[in-house]
Parts: C-alpha cells; sequence; structure tokens
C-alpha cells in the first residue's frame, strides 16, 4: 500500500469532532502567534528610528521611547518564542500525514527559520543589554540583525505556507514523493505575492498597534511632547506601508485569480461560470447564490483579469465536496478588504491635514479612529489569513492532500484543544498585565545604565 493509500485509510478513523477540533487548535495557535510575530517584524524597526532620530537631533524623549518600546520588544518576543514552540510540535502532532509525506519537501524553510530565530534572540539581548555599554552608532548596528532576522523568519515560514497553496518541487512515483527539490518548492509561484504581503502586514501590525496605545493616552489629556512623537512615529511607518500594502493585496487577488479559481469564487460568491461577472459586497450564500449584497456590474472580470467581460471560473467548476465554505471566505476577504480601505482613510485623513497645517488633528474622532486603528489592523490581518487557510480547503496541500488525510488519527484531540486553549488563555492574560504594568510604569528606565533619559520631564 503506497503512502496516500495508507493515509486514506487512517483517515477514515478520524471522526468529524476529532478533524474539527485540530483545525481548530491550529486556527487558534496560528490566530495568536501571527500577531506576536507581526510585532516582532515591525517593532524593532520602529524602534531603531526612535533611537537613530533620538541621536540625530538629540531629543530625549526619542531615546525614551526607544529603551521603552525595545523592553516590550523583549516581552513580546519571549511569548512569541512559546506560541512559536507550541506550532512547531502541533505541525507533527496535529498533522502527520503532511509532515511524514513531504516533510522532505517543505523541511529547508522551517530550517532556515530556526537559524533566523537564533540570530534575532541573540543580537536581540545584545541590544537590550548594551544600553550605554557600546557606543551609540555601534549599538544601533546590533539592532539591524534583529530587523532582518525578523523579516526573514517571516519570509521563511510564509514560503512554507504558499508551498501549500501552489505544491512545486516534486514529484510522485508509485505513491511515493520522489524527485524533491526543496529550493523549488521555497521558492513556488506563490511565495513572492504572499511573503511580500505577510511582510509587509507586519510592519502595518507594528505601526498602527504601537500607535494606537499612544492615541488613547492622546484621548486622556496626555499631550506632550512624548506621547506626540510616540504616536507620529509608528503612524507614519504604517502610513507610508498602507497604500503600498493595498496594491501589494490586489497583485496577490491576480494570482489568485490565475491559480486558485475556486478560491476567488469563494472570496467572491461566484457560483456559477459566466463573463462580465460582478463584484459582490456583502451579502450572505443562500442555496447556491448570493444574496443581499451590493453588485458593482462586470467589477470582478475587470478586476481579476483587466476585462470587464472576461469569464470568471465559479463553483460549479469543482464538485461540492471540493469547495470551501463560502459564506466564511467572502466575510472573511470583506473584513480585510474594508479594514484595509478604513485604515488608508484614516492614513489621508492625517496626510491631508498634516499638508495644510503642519500639525496633528484636533478633533476627537481622529483620535478614537486612531486607538482602534490597530485593532482594524489585527483584523485584517486575522481576516487575510482565513481567506488563505480556508479558502483552500477541503486541501491542506492544494489539490494534492486533503485536510482530513493530514490529520493525527488517534482519538481524543478535543482535549488536546481544551488543554492548548486553556495555556493561550494564561499567556493572553500573562502578556496583557506584564505590557499594562509598563505602560502604568513611570517611562524613565530604573536601570543605573541608562541614566541618559533621566534628565525627562515625562511622568
Amino acid at each position: 500500500m503506497d503512502a496516500h493509500g495508507a493515509t486514506a485509510v487512517l483517515a477514515a478513523q478520524v471522526t468529524d469532532v476529532d478533524l474539527g477540533a485540530a483545525r481548530m487548535q491550529m486556527a487558534l495557535s496560528l490566530g495568536w502567534h501571527i500577531v506576536l510575530a507581526c510585532l516582532g517584524v515591525g517593532m524593532p524597526l520602529i524602534t531603531l528610528l526612535a533611537e537613530w532620530r533620538g541621536h540625530r537631533t538629540g531629543d530625549v524623549h526619542y531615546r525614551l521611547l526607544a529603551r521603552r518600546w525595545a523592553r516590550a520588544m523583549g516581552v513580546l518576543f519571549a511569548v512569541g518564542a512559546v506560541s512559536g514552540t507550541i506550532l512547531s510540535f502541533e505541525m507533527g502532532l496535529l498533522w502527520p500525514g503532511l509532515m511524514g509525506t513531504y516533510g522532505e519537501v517543505i523541511g529547508l524553510p522551517f530550517a532556515m527559520e530556526g537559524i533566523a530565530f537564533f540570530i534575532e534572540a541573540i543580537f536581540l539581548g545584545i541590544y537590550l543589554y548594551a544600553w550605554d555599554r557600546l557606543p551609540p552608532v555601534r549599538h544601533m548596528l546590533t539592532g539591524v540583525p534583529i530587523v532582518l532576522a525578523g523579516v526573514a523568519s517571516a519570509f521563511f515560514v510564509v514560503t512554507a505556507n504558499a508551498w501549500m497553496q501552489v505544491p512545486t518541487g516534486f514529484a510522485t512515483r508509485d505513491g511515493r514523493v520522489v524527485a524533491v527539490d526543496p529550493w523549488a518548492a521555497m521558492f513556488n509561484p506563490a511565495t513572492p505575492p504572499q511573503t511580500v504581503h505577510m511582510i509587509l502586514a507586519a510592519f502595518m501590525v507594528a505601526g498602527f498597534a504601537t500607535a494606537s496605545v499612544y492615541a488613547v493616552a492622546w484621548l486622556r489629556g496626555r499631550r506632550d511632547r512624548y506621547h506626540r512623537l510616540g504616536f507620529l512615529l509608528p503612524f507614519t511607518v504604517a502610513a507610508v506601508i498602507t497604500p503600498v500594502q493595498i496594491g501589494v493585496g490586489d497583485w496577490a487577488a491576480h494570482f489568485v485569480a490565475d491559480n486558485q479559481p475556486v478560491k476567488l469564487a469563494a472570496m467572491e460568491g461566484v457560483f456559477r461560470t459566466g463573463r462580465g461577472v460582478p463584484m459582490h459586497i456583502g451579502g450572505i450564500a443562500v442555496d447556491g447564490e448570493m444574496r443581499y449584497a451590493l453588485e458593482i456590474p462586470h467589477g470582478l472580470s475587470l478586476l481579476a483579469h483587466f476585462d470587464p467581460n472576461a469569464e470568471v471560473k465559479g463553483l460549479d467548476q469543482v464538485p461540492p465536496a471540493d469547495r470551501p465554505p463560502v459564506n466564511v471566505v467572502h466575510w472573511a476577504f470583506q473584513v480585510m478588504v474594508g479594514m484595509g480601505f478604513a485604515l488608508l482613510g484614516l492614513v489621508v485623513w492625517l496626510a491631508v491635514h498634516w499638508w495644510r497645517r503642519r500639525d496633528l488633528p484636533r478633533t476627537p474622532w481622529f483620535w478614537r479612529a486612531s486607538a482602534l486603528s490597530g485593532l482594524a489592523a489585527v483584523l485584517a490581518l486575522e481576516a487575510g489569513w482565513v481567506v488563505t487557510e480556508v479558502g483552500r480547503q477541503p486541501w491542506i496541500v492544494f489539490g494534492v492532500l486533503r485536510t482530513r488525510d493530514a490529520v493525527n488519527p488517534a482519538p481524543g484531540l478535543v482535549w488536546g484543544f481544551v488543554l492548548v486553549s486553556a495555556v493561550y488563555a494564561v499567556l493572553t492574560v500573562a502578556t496583557v498585565y506584564v505590557l499594562r504594568r509598563m505602560v502604568r510604569d513611570k517611562p524613565v528606565p530604573v536601570a543605573p545604565q541608562e541614566s541618559d533619559v533621566t534628565e525627562s520631564k515625562v511622568v
């Protein structure tokens, strides 16, 4: 019996409850870890920019922000390491049909991500410890590998997921994986749009999430220079990236249209193949059609193929068993796009006001929206991953291996989901508690080597 035949036999032993528990556990772990990962990718750059501006301008508030953000980076990195370790175990424990069969195909990016992780950890330790122990330029240089390693980690991990969307770099013979080319697998056709989209999303999440903390403080009356810069610097980073990200999102959508038409059909609720297909805004899929949606005539054909009369394949191209859940994918896509354009509108609001008055808006509505921008960025991030992962179902490796065939056939997976949920609940409470304590404390660091910022009057 070949490998696929064996997995099919084992899959027959899997109950729907255990399969659902395994999927929910993976979704919880990925959804939780990805926020920490984005902060780990984006915050080092924001922190380095603050430190650089502090030394360049002599403004003590920039240096103070850099020190405080560095402390938060240390906390988030430690927690992210825990959740990342949980994920690495889950890949093997929950999905042996995937890792046992295709581990040699996608093992390379995971190994390289491990190297990037250790580089990031080593230089983060040096960066945190070396305040005032190294000259300013050398200290800032120790932060550069943190930024590069964080981006590299995101790149390597996402290449593995991109392979699951468009599997390449191997062949099968008599049911066995042969002719493995790990480099071709890692640099599969989905890698460019998916990695760029994810890395930009990480900087957006880090920028808006950091800025939102200071927007809340601004609403509470803390309007000194420290809080002004604490908002403006990360918000500017996110603002520069936002319009670029929307362009990259369009690139990624065109890739899906050309390579995963079933996923596109679920994203837009297209049940029947046709030409001049409209774009659906809102709506609910009921009995094989989209209802209550606002339709833009020929919109999907135009956006997907640059032709208002182009053919768009519908869900009728595949059997019902091979279709993803339309409402989940469609609404996740709507949330992602909606949040992205809402954040773009906030960016334009600030840009126009700054261009006219060279100052931040004074209206509380801007600050209320900015206080929610971090949450909006996280929602867009999570919704985007729902589109990516759920839109691929029922395949764990698109067109090659079904999710049911990859799951661990051992009974009782639901208890693992309960246990992991409890672990993440504890991690969430502990992380929020520590970060809130850091926010409530006076921003002046207390370590003796950090005396260069004790002149700050911020409280």
